[in-house]
């Protein structure tokens, strides 16, 4: 049985993209009059998820109240952080609202890709791993840092500030059941240093590589391409 619980990472203040979208938070920027939100949401309803877990922060209320408790049949389940966690923290937190014991997806509220999350799940569990990891191939990985990968899995992530084509983070995961009982359980922590990086240098992150459409919003030229690729 696969997994069919998101959690999703809408708690970050997005000062980046404050000059194009100043009085939302990042993922309730509009994109064709629909928050960026909605066409994630829309996304993993699609594919089979029933229920989304938002792991809010800034401006949490704005994002219950554009949300609210179903979306497209998924139940939708809130985790505030009241102080800021990191990204670890975050995740940490809202993973305590996890149901299942298969694991759980996991993306961030600025980025969207097409992918399939079973397609994820099935790789990860095939190369017989706690966690995997969705990459895009983009024409120049200086802006996001590469990442490389040998028989399947990641095996290591390079500092941004390179050049040319290749493999990035296209921040969506997969955890399985083993790999959220080995989160730290510090209350607040990087989920990049303390989990990503370690775990990959152990061989325990696999590399999915079946993805499209790549875009970060929180930069504002990506945030106008999202205009027409992501509402395409």
């Amino acid at each position: 049985m696969t997994a069919d619980e998101v959690i999703l990472l809408v708690g970050g203040m997005g000062t980046r993209l404050r000059a194009v979208v100043a009085d939302l938070p990042k993922p309730l920027a509009p994109i064709r009059s629909r928050p960026f939100l909605a066409y994630q949401l829309d996304a993993y309803a699609a594919a089979g998820m029933r229920r989304a877990i938002l792991a809010t922060g800034f401006r949490a209320e704005q994002i219950r109240s554009a949300i609210g408790s179903r979306w497209s049949g998924m139940e939708i389940v809130y985790s505030h952080e009241e102080e800021p966690l990191g990204t670890g923290g975050a995740i940490r937190q809202a993973a305590g609202h996890v149901l299942g014991d298969g694991g759980v997806h996991l993306a961030n509220g600025d980025t969207f890709l097409r992918y399939a999350p079973a397609g994820l799940e099935a790789a990860t569990r095939r190369a017989d791993a706690r966690m995997g990891i969705a990459l895009a191939r983009v024409d120049d990985v200086g802006r996001y840092g590469a990442v490389e990968v040998s028989d399947g899995k990641v095996s290591a992530f390079r500092e941004k500030g390179g050049q040319g084509e290749g493999l990035i983070n296209a921040g969506s995961y997969f955890i399985t059941g083993e790999g959220l009982s080995r989160l730290p359980a510090d209350e607040s922590y990087s989920f990049e240093e303390r989990v990503l990086l370690p775990w990959a240098l152990e061989g325990q992150v696999a590399a999915f590589t079946d993805t499209r459409d790549f875009i970060d919003i929180g930069v504002p030229e990506d945030y106008a391409r999202a205009q027409t690729v992501v509402a395409g």
